[in-house]
């Protein structure tokens, strides 16, 4: 577990801390599609990614779910930290966007190490301002943006994380995550294929620019 930890936090952490974190962390492998925090859950140990993808979503009672962000390799989520350390509900829900691998951290032990680590202080302020970051970019998405942006944007961070270019979701799924109905992400795809920028296949969709 050490080799992986250092794989996905090597010059993040010096290998003082993660060789505690390999002594100290629960280690829970997840599946594509898996819920792994759900709204108004009690968050009890905070979590490292150390392989996979896992996407953020946000609820409105009457609007649905948005996309908030995504977390890769190396990442963590400053919502769930935020969660840990004030011992409060979580307000967001967190679903695994491929299979991977998490170290959850025990509350106690994150408190110690932002006093004996600098790396790990550096890493949780960093993890903040970046996910405060991607906050701001998904509410300038729906307040500015319009859909058909969005969607691309959408597809070109399904990418990235996926690191492939062919996308395996059907319309109504698209919809869904971006908050609109499946007639709408129809249109908008086939028009962002007229314009070369994606190619429509029978079971994906394959971003031919990004």
């Amino acid at each position: 577990m050490e080799e992986l930890l250092t794989d996905a936090y090597a010059g993040i952490f010096e290998p003082a801390l993660i060789e505690e974190i390999s002594a100290v962390a629960n280690i829970t492998d997840f599946e594509e599609g898996d819920r792994l925090i759900e709204i108004g859950q009690y968050i009890r140990q905070m979590p490292l990614l150390i392989t996979g993808a896992i996407k953020i979503l946000r609820e409105d009672k009457v609007e649905g779910e948005l996309l908030l962000y995504f977390l890769e390799k190396g990442d963590t989520c400053a919502m769930t930290l935020a969660c840990c350390m004030g011992q409060t509900k979580s307000e967001i829900r967190a679903i695994a966007e491929t299979k991977g691998t998490l170290a959850m951290i025990p509350i106690g032990k994150m408190e110690e190490w932002l006093g004996r680590y600098k790396s790990w202080r550096n890493f949780v302020f960093t993890s903040y301002n970046k996910r405060l970051s991607e906050m701001l970019s998904a509410i300038d998405n729906l307040a500015f943006m319009k859909m058909d942006e969005r969607l691309l944007n959408f597809l070109k961070e399904k990418a990235k994380v996926n690191k492939s270019a062919v996308i395996v979701n059907t319309h109504q799924e698209i919809a869904y995550e971006l908050n609109t109905s499946r007639v709408v992400v129809s249109r908008l795809l086939k028009a962002l294929e007229n314009e070369k920028l994606i190619k429509l296949n029978r079971n994906n969709i394959e971003l031919l620019k990004q």
